[in-house]
This record gives structure tokens, C-alpha cells and sequence, in this order.
């Protein structure tokens, strides 16, 4: 490897305590100017140390990709059961609810077993399946196009149905939040109906484990300011949990 000046190293342990790092900041840190921090960031994106974008630099790629359902189920399983469980306390009987696509809901659909009276409204196949074992949940399945890399509903048909109904709160799963950005998905026709259900739901709930944090995904969903919870894992940094927090959204760490 090539020899890193002081700062370089101070950059990266800087990095290593935030998982990101704003140029501002880091001029501001070390009393010199854009210009040497932007080289200084550059110069270590091209040993591989870290990954630039606007305004700063990253410990980890910002930009979700799209990943089949089946490869989602094996990423930080224990987060998103955790996740799950404390959204159980959001629901109360006689609710009606949206639950959308994603991992993290097929785990809150199996939490729900013993639940009801509930009606719920799902984008996502293996929502409903799992919930058709459950003789007091009213189930209302959108119909549309399948998405079968999510196993889910999307398009038009789908958006039409969602138009015609009214629910307490929605969970959603997201790929990426971001203070600037807001919530997101790789999936720009998913990012859309998420857009639907946010309108139809009274409160939104957004289940995310700690990586989604800082993340962009290519489809974007809403800004921050239409989140009323996020429940996440007790991997998020205390500062990003504190903007969240200024925006008005209520932070549950599990």
C-alpha cells in the first residue's frame, strides 16, 4: 500500500467511528481547504479505502442494487425478526394495515399468527400466504403485475386498487434512507406504489435494519419528513438517530 500522510490516517479512523464523512466537516477538522480534502478523498478511493460521493465519502457503497428475495432472507435475519417483533406493538386489533414487500415483513406476517381481528393489505405474495393461516385477518391481496425477483405486485393495475382504500398505518420495507435523499428502493415501478401506500395510510413505519442508514436506493420514494417511525437495530449511529429524531420521526432501536 502506499504511504498515507497523518491526515490520510486521521481521515480514516474519522470514517471508521462515522461510516461517513462530509467534506465540510473534515475542512473544518483539519484547517485546510475543499480542494486538499477532495484529493485527499480521491486518493484514498483509489487504494480502495473508501467510496466518494457528493459531498463527502463513505465506508461502504451508498447506492443499493437490487438483490433476489431469496438472497435477502440470509442478510442480518436476527435484526429483521428483531425488527419485526417491536412492530407488533404498533398493531392493535381491528387495524387496518399495509403491509408491503420485503423480508422484514414476512417475518411480521408470521408474528401475526395469533393476531386479530385485522384487515390487511399486502403488495407482497408471501405476506398473504403466510396470513391465510389466520382465520381472523382479513387479507385484501393487490392485483398486477408480479415482480417475481421480490415475489411481489406492482404497476398500474395494482395502483388503481390501492386508490380505493383507506388504512391506519403502513409498514414499509425501504433500501436506502438517507437525510438528504429520504426513503428509497432499486425498484423504481415498487418506489411508486410505496408512494401510493404512503398517501393512503395514516402513519407510516418504516422497518430498516442500521445498513439501509446513509443508503441511497435508484427509485425514491418520500422524503424523511413523511415517516412517523423508524424501527431499526441498535447498529445506528447516535447521530444519525438524532437528526432522524429532529425531523420528527420516532426512533425505535431494537
Amino acid at each position: 500500500m502506499e504511504k498515507l500522510l497523518a491526515r490520510h490516517n486521521d481521515i480514516l479512523k474519522e470514517l471508521n467511528e462515522k461510516d461517513y464523512v462530509l467534506v465540510q466537516d473534515l475542512c473544518e477538522k483539519f484547517n485546510v481547504s475543499s480542494v486538499t480534502i477532495r484529493k485527499d478523498l480521491n486518493y484514498l478511493e483509489s487504494l480502495g479505502l473508501l467510496f466518494r460521493n457528493h459531498g463527502g465519502a463513505s465506508k461502504h457503497v451508498r447506492y443499493a442494487y437490487e438483490k433476489n428475495v431469496d438472497e435477502k432472507e440470509s442478510i442480518n435475519v436476527e435484526a429483521k425478526q428483531n425488527i419485526a417483533k417491536a412492530a407488533l406493538s404498533l398493531i392493535q386489533e381491528n387495524d387496518c394495515i399495509i403491509l408491503a414487500s420485503g423480508t422484514t415483513m414476512h417475518y411480521l406476517a408470521r408474528m401475526l399468527a395469533n393476531f386479530g381481528p385485522l384487515t390487511v393489505l399486502t403488495s407482497s405474495l408471501r405476506v398473504a400466504i403466510e396470513l391465510c393461516n389466520n382465520p381472523n385477518i382479513n387479507i385484501i391481496q393487490l392485483g398486477g403485475e408480479v415482480r417475481k425477483s421480490s415475489t411481489s405486485i406492482v404497476g398500474s393495475i395494482s395502483e388503481t386498487i390501492l386508490k380505493q382504500f383507506s388504512c391506519n398505518k403502513l409498514f414499509l420495507g425501504v433500501d436506502g434512507i438517507d437525510l438528504e435523499f429520504g426513503i428509497s428502493t432499486s425498484n423504481a415501478a415498487e418506489a411508486h406504489l410505496n408512494q401510493l401506500m404512503i398517501e393512503c395510510s395514516d402513519k407510516v413505519v418504516i422497518l430498516a435494519d442500521s445498513s439501509k442508514l446513509n443508503v441511497k436506493g435508484f427509485g425514491k420514494i418520500a422524503s424523511l419528513e413523511k415517516i412517523d417511525y423508524l424501527i431499526t437495530d441498535n447498529g445506528i449511529l447516535e447521530e444519525d438517530k438524532i437528526k432522524l429524531e429532529e425531523i420528527g420521526i420516532s426512533v425505535v432501536t431494537k
